[in-house]
């Protein structure tokens, strides 16, 4: 058994918090430097910024979040930067309790744009898929009903921490409700685990993404999610576009797709 996986089952929450913000802090201060020191196109101060990376604090500290704090601070940051003149919502599709969609509920605000969240809030659907090792070494496993928080749960954490005025919640599983929708997505952000719901992400919301906006999955480390990001059958026979470039494919957790249009 890992050393990790012991301090995680052993450790009080304060020093494990402790011990997760001083492993990954100099990742996390490179992602929160750039964030609060370079420009942004949302027009946005440097309050403003810094507020944002303390509340990101806050609501780790509060809330179960599987991410780091580098991949929403860099996350922010690319949204941010998305010209006011690109239409459309920030989705998340995959709520767990409500962490990241407090802070991307934040980071709507002072985008001035909506947040639409995605979940079935029943856990993952039924699956065919095994799991396995990710490209770190960790072994994951996803079956169903696994991972299941409630929506009242992640409701009431974003109205703690977050701008519940932001957020419309779509209760349901990814290949009934993303079907639905129509309306432009300037920022997708994808924390899906298994291969078939990041399937459905791209399928019914990436042709949503007008140019200049952006796609974020954060399941860049499982190996299906890679074998289907790589796949150029995927993208011509299913999405009808050429393979797009992404960022971070293969070696990082999070990975990004920035829209060419159509």
């Amino acid at each position: 058994m890992s050393l990790r996986h012991n301090l995680k089952k052993h450790l009080p929450w304060p020093l494990l918090y402790l011990y997760r913000k001083v492993y990954y802090f100099p990742l996390d201060l490179k992602a929160a430097v750039k964030l609060l020191c370079h420009g942004t196109k949302t027009k946005t101060t440097f309050g403003g910024r810094w507020m944002l990376v303390r509340k990101f604090y806050l609501i780790s500290y509060r809330v179960d979040c599987p991410h780091t704090e580098n991949e929403l601070l860099t996350i922010a940051r690319d949204i941010l930067s998305i010209p006011s003149d690109v239409p459309g919502a920030i989705l998340e599709a995959g709520a767990f309790h409500g962490g990241s969609t407090a802070k991307l509920s934040l980071v709507a605000k002072l985008a001035g744009r909506e947040l639409l969240v995605f979940d079935s809030f029943e856990g993952m659907p039924e699956n065919s898929e095994g799991g396995g090792k990710s490209i770190f070494g960790r072994e994951h496993h996803f079956p169903k009903g696994s991972h299941a928080v409630g929506l009242e749960e992640v409701r009431e954490n974003v109205a703690k921490y977050g701008d519940i005025s932001r957020a419309k919640f779509f209760k349901g599983f990814f290949k009934d409700t993303l079907p639905g929708l129509r309306e432009p997505i300037a920022a997708a952000c994808v924390n899906v685990d298994l291969k078939e719901s990041t399937r459905d992400c791209l399928k019914y919301v990436f042709p949503l993404v007008p140019k200049g906006g952006l796609f974020f999955s954060q399941d860049g480390h499982f190996p299906w999610v890679i074998e289907l990001l790589r796949d150029p059958g995927f993208w011509g026979v299913e999405m009808g576009i050429p393979k797009p470039a992404m960022e971070g494919l293969g070696t990082s957790k999070l990975v990004v797709i920035r829209s060419i249009g159509r």
